[in-house]
């Protein structure tokens, strides 16, 4: 499903930088049919009360699905453009690490849904989230 030639070296060099590398996002695994990351609960992705922020959560979730709708395109010809996140807070972390893990749910030509829940390092289940993501060409 994924291009085959994308390494974890690639994905890490390529897709952290900005946000994604400023608050420690690192992909750890590419499946059959899904993708996997990890991020730090720290300074940089906590609110003041010392939990995981919500807005680092999406920011996880947008980052693993648009990487993961990324993998299947054609890049030089292709891009997938998020038109929409909803992201469900079902508990909240205070350290460690959160693992995120995507999935496709519909790979159309030009749409893609892809799902992604994100896991405390208890293996307990903190959020779902579900991005809508445009494919589009790329201007030449």
């Amino acid at each position: 499903m994924f291009n085959p030639e994308v390494t974890l070296e690639t994905l890490n060099k390529f897709y952290n930088s900005g946000l994604s590398d400023y608050i420690g996002i690192e992909f750890t695994e590419i499946g059959k049919d899904f993708l996997k990351a990890l991020m730090p609960v720290d300074q940089r992705t906590i609110q003041p009360f010392g939990l995981l922020h919500g807005g680092a959560s999406v920011v996880l979730a947008e980052t693993l699905g648009s990487v993961g709708a990324s993998l299947t395109l054609n890049n030089e010809e292709q891009i997938a453009v998020g038109v929409e996140i909803n992201s469900n807070h079902l508990r909240s972390a205070t350290e460690g690490f959160v693992t995120g893990i995507t999935t496709p749910i519909h790979l159309g030509r030009k749409l893609q849904v892809w799902e992604i829940k994100i896991t405390n390092d208890k293996d307990q289940l903190i959020n779902v989230s579900r991005i809508t993501l445009s494919i589009v060409n790329r201007k030449k």
